[in-house]
């Protein structure tokens, strides 16, 4: 794997929380290029992998269900399924219980390559997170869980 872009980590006792703040967008910018490099082979958007994980999860989903779950706006949601279904790996069909909303279905093929990308950003996640032990792991995704709320 190419290496990992630099990590600039301010370690100035009284800043804390921009040595906090720092540490934290340094290793989100390392998941995020490790991301991007295991999901290179599909050529595919981080944002497009996890529409279709969702898909996967959940089954068919209106596009607004989709935001929700992405954290995204309804707008970039329609852009993810637009690019997903020109690769033929979703499609739209009317919503049978409201003829005029819309659901997204994953398509066989995109069944399988979400299962494929999941499992590549799971192994992305677990080679930068894996130095740290598992009680370690557990604590800091409460942390990050606690924040989300």
């Amino acid at each position: 794997m190419p290496e990992d872009p630099p990590v600039p980590v301010t370690t100035d006792p009284h800043q804390p929380e921009d040595g906090l703040a720092e540490a934290f967008w340094a290793v989100t910018r390392r998941l995020r290029h490790r991301t991007r490099q295991a999901l290179a082979p599909w050529d595919v958007t981080p944002a497009q992998s996890r529409a279709l994980g969702v898909l996967n999860r959940h089954g068919p989903l209106r596009l607004s269900a989709i935001a929700e779950h992405l954290r995204i706006a309804p707008r970039s949601a329609t852009e993810v399924v637009d690019d997903l279904q020109a690769r033929g790996l979703v499609r739209r069909q009317a919503d049978p219980t409201d003829r005029r909303a819309t659901l997204v279905t994953p398509t066989e093929e995109g069944t399988r390559a979400g299962a494929a990308m999941y499992a590549a950003r799971r192994a992305a996640a677990d080679d930068l997170f894996g130095d740290l032990p598992p009680a370690d792991r557990e604590q800091l995704a409460r942390i990050l869980r606690t924040l989300l709320a």
